[in-house]
């Protein structure tokens, strides 16, 4: 993991930073810079997470030290303005957060990211709702954990699509929720969840909710002893609550959607899918390395194997980078910009490319290997890195992403753009 840390904390510093330059924050007082949190979780969470990473694959569970670890630091409310006690970060620096992370625990970066997503939909769509302006600012001095509910039985996977609605009554909603999935649903400290506006309301007709612990509660319908990423821990559970109709974050989720949780999806996982990616070629570097020391005068022969595989993750890098850098940089009408076929297409191609390649790359890197890679119990070992990013084409499935960039296409000619 030092290796990769290493090579990704001699990138130039994020366009798309965190505002102001104060200290390093404690849980309950405001978050640093973006290089002053990146700092702290290279050095501090990351260490952490990496020492942990393989008991919390084995047993599945939760990676409750770096999530802590991530708490002291303030990162929990790195996406969160600054005018409310965060950060304020920009979309390059919470997928460097990602990215460094994900070289130590690939779950732990996850659980960063879907957190990163959630607070970005409520910071992006909320602020006109005096209360959740008011969660934020909480969540900031607090340092609380947001899940995700987004699938639901009978959708077949469609986030577009909901079977639950809310009910409606003396300026309160209730709703009824069967998830296949709740991202560390058990652990949350606050869940975002899709339904029907209505019952009336059409299947896509949906809005976004936020429900506090306390608001809900959670019945388990399922385990999860999944092949990777086991440190998620995201059952199913049937979701039953309530809460104030101001907790009905303003708008359609269909705008949300396209302009904050999928943007926010695809570059926060490519960078986690890159930093899984990172650490596994660094292990195989590291192989080769030692080879060369035994043979001075002499290049191994998977040194040129090593050189390919290299160059493929610079490839990926630059990617999501770009696309994150491109995100930044929007100004003025950027929220109508990401509704165009032209931005769709582009987080999709970033999706299919990352999601497919961070795992192509992990093999690579096993073939140098060899033996070492391929056992457990070896410092070399990519086993975890390669079952975990097996997940990458299955979060919404490459499939579906493929089958709508497709349709798009026939419309869409301008292949700059989608570039």
């Amino acid at each position: 993991m030092q290796e990769a840390a290493t090579r990704i904390a001699a990138l130039e510093p994020a366009p798309g930073g965190c505002a102001g330059s104060s200290a390093l924050a404690g849980t309950g007082t405001r978050a640093g810079s973006a290089a002053q949190l990146l700092e702290g979780i290279r050095e501090r969470v990351g260490a952490l997470a990496a020492a942990h990473a393989a008991e919390v694959d084995r047993q599945a569970r939760f990676p409750r030290e770096s999530v802590a670890a991530l708490r002291a630091l303030g990162a929990l409310s790195a996406a969160v303005p600054r005018e409310l006690g965060g950060a304020g970060c920009g979309m390059r620096a919470l997928a460097m957060q990602c990215a460094v992370l994900a070289q130590g625990c690939a779950s732990s970066a996850m659980i960063l990211a879907m957190h990163h997503i959630q607070v970005a939909c409520l910071a992006r769509h909320g602020l006109s709702s005096a209360p959740l302006r008011e969660y934020l600012s909480t969540l900031a001095r607090e340092q609380r954990l947001i899940g995700s509910v987004t699938s639901e039985v009978g959708t077949f996977g469609d986030t577009r699509s909901s079977v639950c609605a809310l009910t409606r009554a003396d300026g309160r909603f209730t709703l009824a929720k069967d998830a296949t999935t709740i991202s560390y649903g058990a652990q949350a400290d606050a869940l975002l969840i899709t339904c029907r506006r209505s019952s009336e309301a059409a299947a896509n007709d949906q809005v976004l909710v936020l429900l506090r612990r306390g608001e809900y509660q959670l019945e388990p319908t399922g385990g999860w002893d999944t092949l990777g990423m086991r440190g998620t821990c995201s059952p199913g559970f049937r979701l039953r609550g309530g809460a104030p109709l101001e907790q009905i974050v303003p708008g359609a989720f269909a705008d949300s959607s396209a302009q904050t949780m999928v943007p926010y999806s695809h570059i926060l996982w490519a960078s986690v899918w890159y930093g899984i990616a990172s650490d596994a070629v660094a292990r195989a570097a590291g192989q080769v390395r030692a080879q060369a020391r035994r043979a001075p005068g002499t290049l191994p022969s998977a040194a040129t194997a090593l050189a390919k595989v290299s160059a493929e993750l610079q490839a990926v890098r630059h990617h999501w980078q770009a696309v994150a850098d491109e995100f930044d940089a929007l100004q003025g009408g950027a929220m109508q910009e990401l509704l165009s076929i032209g931005w769709a297409l582009k987080l999709n191609n970033l999706k299919l490319t990352v999601s497919e390649a961070a795992a192509r790359i992990v093999h690579q890197a096993l073939q140098i290997t060899g033996i070492a890679g391929y056992k457990n119990d070896s410092p070399a070992s990519v086993g975890r890195h390669y079952r975990d990013l097996l997940s990458a084409a299955l979060m919404v499935s490459n499939e579906r992403i493929a089958g709508k960039s497709a349709s798009m296409l026939l419309v869409f000619k301008d292949d700059a753009v989608a570039g």
